[in-house]
């Protein structure tokens, strides 16, 4: 395997996000330079399901597989939490705050 292969493997994501969709409140504080919500996009299509209960952890890991929504919560700061999930079609993944669920 080459070095490039191993790059493109370290990329590749663990499930399909289809389109990408911020709230508005995720929007306002990109917009404010408040948040980079990157990381933990990142860390979502990768398999780290961040600050959720083992119970969470398991049934997202679980849904990888039967196709069930994909569920996270990251704490960014002690006043900042955003909620990623990706809809159980694989057709979009959203970013939001957890107030606007």
């Amino acid at each position: 395997m080459t070095s490039n292969d191993r790059s493109s493997d370290r990329r590749r994501l663990l499930f399909p996000i289809g389109a990408f969709i911020f709230s508005e409140g995720v929007d306002r504080l990109m917009r404010e330079g408040r948040l980079d919500p990157m990381p933990y996009f990142q860390r979502h299509v990768r398999g780290d399901w961040g600050d959720v209960t083992d119970n969470k952890w398991q049934e997202n890991n679980a849904a990888l597989a039967s196709g069930e929504p994909l569920g996270t919560l990251y704490i960014v700061t002690r006043e900042l939490t955003i909620r990623i999930f990706t809809e159980a079609d694989r057709s979009a993944t959203h970013v939001m705050l957890p107030s606007e669920s």
